[in-house]
């Protein structure tokens, strides 16, 4: 998430609303998530407008503080005339409206980067620049991008890390404390370390890491990652990145054992938030829309003409860990941190639920673990050699806060 000026941001409980404008993309990464992508599905000016008013127009049934308008695709930039009509939309309606989050709102973009320098962008950043949060996706060194980050097309297989990497100077400089998430899947674990060490060296101050979900996980994989970890360890704490640079492997919060009661809250936020695609559909996260399942059906739970349908939405309110989780997890030695995504656990399932964890990345979050005690053993360790207490070591350390596996 992009650090900046948050006086407006009251206490930061905020309602996440998705549009996904397109399901187009210049590009076919090899790990996306996303297995319906196509040209047809565009969102259309009608239908954002509809549900931009179905939702502002009920405050009693939105009652967060602040609000998140997210935009994604695909590529959400590739349909920037029309975000820029609905942003400009939402600002008017809420101040006709005296809504409350008039000024207590913003507008969020996760884009591969490719169009970021053009002229349509580049207007639309300027003219919202104070609401506005933008990460560009780079994986890292351009052989590391470019294993996954494909162009689309039957031609050669083509990578996409020049087009990208040329927007990264002006982006930071537009956003200086912006983050990048990098996503790691079996082929790409030897590239961890240096890549992360590279998106230091173009300035990136925050690298979030996540591994996908998907059960893409070969035998010896969580070993591969615990070392290419340790490495990174290594230079990070001897080089001294972790004073200005943050990682999301590394975090103290990780790896304990878990209070069954306190510790109980489902890990993501599917049906406290709101997506709509293309034809007026509302879905408690984008993961249940179409485009984004291999094996089941859209989870539909409204749509713009008849409203949310409290009775499909209710089995997400009654979510917690324990509940999909199986024993083995529940009672787990490292189960802090340990992360799902409610759209896997619904497509992995064997029947139609939501209530049956994933648990594809078992083994790579025990690798984290590990890695991740080695690394706050070692700088500690190099802390109290330098006269550092550790109650004020956290004063010296940049930590990142988000949730990844």
């Amino acid at each position: 998430m992009i650090k900046e000026n948050t006086s407006s941001w009251q206490s930061g409980i905020a309602k996440s609303i998705t549009f996904i404008v397109t399901k187009d993309c210049q590009l076919a990464c090899k790990y996306c998530y996303l297995v319906g992508k196509n040209v047809k599905e565009r969102m259309q000016w009608p239908i954002a407008k509809q549900a931009v008013d179905y939702i502002l127009q009920r405050e009693t049934d939105f009652p967060e503080e602040s609000v998140v308008w997210d935009f994604i695709g695909g590529e959400p930039f590739l349909e920037i005339e029309l975000i820029d009509r609905i942003c400009d939309y939402i600002k008017t309606e809420m101040f006709r409206l005296n809504h409350h989050w008039f000024n207590s709102y913003r507008f969020s973009f996760s884009t591969n980067g490719i169009n970021y320098h053009t002229d349509a962008v580049q207007r639309f950043v300027k003219k919202n620049r104070e609401h506005l949060s933008i990460g560009i996706t780079i994986d890292g060194t351009k052989k590391k991008h470019d294993l996954n980050r494909i162009w689309k097309g039957d031609g050669p297989e083509h990578g996409s890390y020049e087009d990208v990497v040329r927007n990264i100077p002006l982006w930071l400089a537009q956003f200086p404390h912006a983050s990048t998430k990098v996503t790691i899947s079996s082929a790409d674990i030897p590239y961890i370390c240096e890549s992360v060490l590279h998106l230091y060296g173009l300035g990136i101050e925050e690298v979030n890491i996540n591994c996908v979900f998907e059960d893409v996980w070969h035998e010896g994989d969580d070993l591969l990652f615990e070392d290419q970890l340790i490495q990174l360890a290594d230079t990070i704490i001897d080089k001294g990145f972790y004073k200005n640079y943050a990682c999301s492997f590394f975090s103290e919060i990780i790896g304990k054992p878990l209070d069954k009661v306190r510790d109980n809250q489902n890990w993501c936020g599917a049906g406290k938030m709101l997506s709509i695609d293309a034809a007026g559909n509302f879905y408690p996260c984008t993961r249940f829309a179409q485009y984004s399942l291999r094996d089941k059906k859209a989870w539909v739970i409204g749509n713009i003409k008849d409203g949310i349908d409290k009775n499909k939405l209710r089995p997400f309110l009654t979510l917690d860990r324990c509940t999909q989780s199986k024993q083995e997890c529940i009672d787990c030695e490292v189960a802090g941190g340990c992360a799902w995504c409610q759209g896997e656990n619904y497509d992995a399932a064997d029947t139609p639920t939501i209530n049956q964890r994933a648990t594809a990345i078992c083994k790579m979050h025990k690798a984290r673990v590990r890695a991740n005690n080695y690394y706050w053993n070692k700088l500690y360790r190099k802390l109290e050699l330098e006269g550092i207490a550790k109650d004020e070591a956290k004063k010296h350390v940049k930590e990142s806060n988000t949730k990844n596996c």
